[in-house]
């Protein structure tokens, strides 16, 4: 099949109206005996009129799967450009989904087994953990997760994203990804790739076994699944959080190295109200809050270009005190499945406010000459603090760089000086979770 996306419908291949077989509403629906023939003659009806063959005279459907109404087609499509990839699994879902008796139907990818040595087991393994959240469901909080790690990985960075809402695993549906996840060596578990972006959820482990776990089992497979996870060296990892402030976000801040969390929320008061509690409990884990997406706010008419606000309370996002990194109307370019190189302008933006976020927290600027303790054992803190201010000129403030509460070195100053310190004012200030920076300036 050409790669080329024929010119007959948007689908990337054609399934006409003349093509498709009479269905007769009188009938029974066939039996699992019957449907697989019946879901073959449908998909042989789905051509590449381009290159005039079926998905089966390509070779691009491997196997049938029938269970109870649900039909699985495990589909070759890796030599296929991502949107047009889509647009085939989209026909063939139609195609699969006409047929009588089916009641649900996807497209399975095949995959070659991913390249297993040189792994790193645990988020450790990513330069940068960035956690989305929400204060409730329905907000499009995968959405956003979804698309920002899509964004990133068109960027050029190596990126993860980990689905740590066990109770609701949605990323492999949006991102239309399913297993088989391989194991390496050990019998950790390998992420499943998509065009480059490392996919873990314990949807891609259950596939649609029912999650109805409780408090103590769901801690538990969550924590197995963060430290067991075998990662190829991501630049990030994007965690999809659950919505709340339950369990499972608690025992993300308790296991998980996050840098840094997105919140998204509709402009709605109800929700901005929760939010701000859930950016409390963040700020008080000593997890940098980013900012907000203000998420489904607006939606512009394709019909004469206006636009539309769907909360009439104006905007209570503004009370949240955070920044607002992106503001997403409700459109129909961010409900389509995101693949890296292929996202909406407004993930492009939220990727490279995130970026500007994380970078603004974490790179902190030292001053010239500031003593660092940053790592030093206790023993050697002292006398670095001593060494610093007996290097310093007469009229020469004090700058110390430290990755605890430095205050205490006020009283330190002084007894360096005999009891009396030449320090009048004294600013501590914590520049992120691990840093603080501390200046004496003298009379």
């Amino acid at each position: 099949m050409s790669q080329d996306t024929p010119d007959t419908d948007r689908s990337g291949a054609h399934r006409g109206e003349e093509d498709s077989p009479d269905v007769d509403d009188a009938e029974q629906p066939p039996d699992g005996e019957d449907l697989q023939p019946a879901v073959e003659a449908a998909l042989r009806q789905v051509r590449d009129h381009e290159a005039d063959v079926s998905l089966f005279e390509a070779g691009l459907v491997e196997d049938i799967r029938v269970a109870d109404g649900s039909v699985t087609v495990v589909a070759d499509l890796a030599d296929f450009p991502p949107e047009d990839a889509q647009a085939v699994t989209a026909t063939v879902v139609r195609a699969v989904s006409d047929v009588q008796g089916v009641e649900r139907a996807h497209v399975e990818h095949a995959q070659s087994a991913p390249d297993l040595e040189d792994r790193t087991t645990g988020l450790g393994a990513a330069d940068r953990v960035v956690a989305v959240a929400s204060a409730k469901g329905g907000v499009g909080k995968t959405t956003v997760a979804t698309s920002l790690s899509c964004a990133l990985a068109a960027d050029g960075d190596d990126v993860g994203i980990f689905d740590a809402d066990i109770h609701g695993p949605n990323v492999p549906s949006v991102l239309s990804v399913s297993g088989p996840v391989h194991s390496d060596e050990d019998g950790n578990p390998v992420p499943v790739d998509v065009d480059g972006l490392e996919v873990m959820s314990v949807g891609l482990l259950s596939e649609s076994a029912p999650l109805a776990w409780r408090g103590a089992m769901a801690h538990d497979a969550l924590t197995e699944l963060f430290e067991e996870t075998a990662w190829d060296d991501p630049d990030t990892v994007v965690l999809d959080l659950p919505p709340g402030t339950g369990d499972v976000a608690l025992t993300t801040l308790q296991e998980a190295p996050v840098d840094g969390v997105v919140f998204v929320t509709t402009p709605f008061h109800a929700a901005v109200t929760d939010t701000h509690r859930s950016v409390q409990l963040f700020e008080e884990n000593d997890v940098p809050v980013l900012g907000v997406v203000s998420n489904m706010g607006e939606f512009v008419c394709e019909d004469c270009g206006e636009v539309h606000d769907l909360f009439e309370d104006g905007d209570p996002i503004d009370a949240l005190d955070v920044p607002v990194l992106a503001e997403i109307p409700f459109s129909s370019n961010m409900q389509g499945a995101p693949a890296p190189g292929d996202v909406p302008g407004h993930a492009s933006d939220l990727a490279a406010a995130v970026r500007d976020r994380l970078d603004a927290i974490w790179n902190v600027d030292v001053p010239e000459g500031a003593v660092d303790l940053r790592g030093l054992p206790a023993e050697q803190r002292r006398e670095a603090v001593r060494t610093g201010v007996e290097g310093l000129d007469a009229e020469e403030p004090f700058y110390l760089v430290s990755d605890r509460d430095p205050t205490p070195v006020r009283d330190y100053l002084a007894e360096v000086h005999g009891g009396e310190s030449p320090f009048e004012r004294f600013e501590v200030r914590r520049a992120n979770p691990e840093t603080w920076l501390f200046r004496a300036f003298r009379a």
